[in-house]
């Protein structure tokens, strides 16, 4: 076999919501391409590459410990995700053991402390300052003959949080309706939410650029918070997902997002 070059990556998870973690340095050597987007969605794809929801491509920076760029599966850029921020910070505290890292992302720099370890030599857990969110009035948006109602969220990226009494049978569908809506200039991040308790919520994830995600970082935050600014829910809220609970706090203004992240595996991927 004939290779032009490999790149090396290193693949995490975060309850579910999976990313491939890359130097660009390295793969900027390796390819000398300009065209990152293409070659995500190609190192992205479950069949013919290595398969996640992204990539972090990531640079050093002079103000924080690294710069991510997330690049979704379809190749579509993204402001920020909480689990893809929450798998750097694992990396780089297995390769460096700092506990307090600052990473600079999309929508600002985040930092990210460690709260814990489990017997696993390679899953961590991390709660990250998220910033402040920025909740609207409710939105109803035409979906055909129907309608969807939901709370605009801005958590860095758009949320739309629909709040129903049991997931639809087609909420992907209609996710995927909404997505398309001439309401969302930049496109929209769809969580469909059943409140649990006054602590708990349950939700389901449809994200640009993807589709459906066993998990979300910032949709987890965007979900708490607008339970919480509805009065549906108190801080601190636990949001479960089909990939595992994540934990979502607000102190002031500020919103903090606990969860954990497993390094998956180390590998090169083959360019022909």
């Amino acid at each position: 076999m004939s290779l032009q070059a490999v790149i090396p990556f290193v693949k995490a998870s975060a309850c579910g919501n999976d990313f491939l973690l890359i130097e660009f340095s390295q793969a900027e050597r390796a390819l000398a391409f300009s065209d990152i987007a293409k070659f995500t969605q190609r190192i992205c794809d479950r069949h013919d590459g290595v398969g996640a929801d992204g990539v972090e491509w990531m640079r050093p920076h002079a103000q924080a410990d690294v710069e991510i760029q997330l690049i979704n599966a379809d190749g579509s850029e993204a402001e920020i995700s909480g689990n893809g921020t929450r798998c750097v910070a694992a990396y780089l505290y297995s390769e460096r053991g700092a506990e307090k890292i600052s990473i600079q992302t999309g929508a600002g720099l985040k930092t990210c402390v460690l709260t814990g370890q489990s017997q696993s030599e390679y899953e961590y857990e991390f709660e990250i300052e998220m910033g402040s969110a920025a909740v609207e009035a409710e939105l109803t948006v035409k979906l055909g003959a129907s309608e969807a109602r939901g709370i605009p969220v801005s958590m860095g990226n758009p949320h739309y949080v629909v709040f129903v009494k049991e997931f639809p049978e087609n909420w992907q569908d209609e996710a995927a309706e909404i997505q398309r809506s001439s309401e969302f200039k930049h496109g929209v991040n769809v969580e469909m939410v059943i409140i649990d308790g006054k602590h708990d919520v349950k939700t389901r994830f449809f994200e640009r650029g993807v589709g459906e995600t066993k998990s979300s970082g910032t949709g987890s935050c965007a979900s708490a918070v607008a339970a919480m600014a509805t009065g549906r829910a108190q801080s601190p809220v636990r949001v479960h997902a089909e990939g595992g609970t994540q934990t979502v706090r607000k102190e002031g203004n500020s919103v903090f997002l606990r969860g954990t992240a497993r390094l998956v595996c180390r590998g090169e991927f083959f360019v022909s």
